[in-house]
């Protein structure tokens, strides 16, 4: 396994980071905690989770995610083997049952924090995100940005990273993260931090595949420069580039056939890409997850890879891409599939 600093901070994680969005929902209490545990001994360090996990969200299993990270922690003694990662949600109508209102005012910030810290069983959280932002903006896969004029959303970048400093400070949290974020909302936490000497954003979650490379545009430089670097998640846009559902090798309990609101990354398009990228990934003797992983894990702006898996199967072949590095060939293959159907799941 090899690792990358978590921003300008001094800790390394791992490039290949386990989400547990599933946990709760498609993955049992037990089946989680042998994720965990097999991801560990991997070399694995770090864990993504947030406060309305699992997914999809619902008021039932609000918060199982991180109660069963809670339990894996408190069973097994690691907490000081591994980096957890939580998320704050931002506003959204249906998750209201969360908190009300859905916010980053400071009373938000510090109810979020309380209640994640109860269910993972630990005195701090390592990763602290925003998990999408409170302004209106492109999101989720939303295109062509349209502006609100009668937006209600005041700048208040300031008051949230104040907000933040003063859980640092408590020892809550150790550092912050921002996601489904766009480039203007990066520079401007960038620029608040640096003017009033507050703590910086040391990671962006933001989708990033074979399927999405939107990142490259506006936020990889960003994340080089500002070292901000990214945590990529859907990199097997649910699990179409793990190429099962073009080979007709997918099962009823998969999450596209469960779940099937979740078309972000089914399009005909996307289809159309994966099949292209499943012939480079047979030409030079891998399956197309590993191909698709490997080609994430060393971007040069990348953090770390959140995989997510539902059987031990998927995620011991998710983890072997650590091992994969790509040639020239391949990536210059990559890129004309690329060049040819660009980003088909924004």
């Amino acid at each position: 396994m090899k690792y990358n600093l978590l921003g300008r901070t001094d800790i390394k994680v791992s490039r290949i980071c386990l989400g547990t969005m599933t946990f709760g929902e498609q993955n049992t209490e037990k089946e989680s905690h042998e994720q965990m545990s097999y991801a560990l001994e991997k070399g694995v360090n770090i864990f993504d989770t947030a406060e309305m996990y699992a997914v999809p969200n619902k008021k039932e299993t609000q918060g199982a995610s991180e109660e069963i990270i809670g339990t894996w922690l408190k069973s097994t003694g690691n907490r000081d083997k591994v980096i957890i990662a939580t998320k704050i949600s931002g506003p959204s109508p249906g998750l209201k049952y969360i908190r009300n209102p859905l916010d980053f005012s400071k009373t938000s910030i510090i109810n979020a924090i309380e209640n994640s810290l109860k269910r993972l069983k630990t005195d701090y959280i390592d990763l602290y995100q925003l998990h999408w932002p409170e302004r209106k903006t492109n999101f989720f896969g939303q295109l062509d940005y349209k502006h609100d004029r009668n937006e209600r959303w005041e700048d208040n970048f300031l008051e949230i990273l104040q907000a933040l400093d003063e859980q640092i400070k408590a020892g809550k949290i150790r550092h912050i993260g921002i996601s489904n974020e766009s480039a203007w909302g990066m520079m401007n936490f960038t620029h608040v931090s640096k003017m009033y000497g507050l703590p910086s954003m040391a990671t962006i979650q933001n989708p990033y595949s074979l399927l999405n490379r939107s990142f490259e545009v506006g936020g990889a430089e960003i994340a080089i420069r500002e070292k901000m670097g990214l945590m990529a998640y859907s990199p097997l846009g649910f699990g179409v580039l793990s190429g099962k559902y073009l080979l007709k090798k997918d099962l009823p309990r998969d999450r596209i056939n469960r779940f099937p609101q979740f078309a972000r990354y089914n399009g005909e398009n996307s289809r159309n890409a994966t099949a292209q990228y499943l012939e480079i990934a047979r030409e030079h003797n891998m399956t197309l997850a590993q191909m698709a992983l490997a080609f994430v894990n060393d971007r040069p702006f990348m953090t770390t890879n959140i995989i997510g898996a539902t059987t031990m199967e998927q995620l011991k072949e998710n983890l072997s891409s650590a091992e994969i590095e790509l040639d020239s060939d391949i990536l210059k293959k990559i890129n004309e599939v690329h060049k040819e159907i660009s980003n088909p799941a924004p």
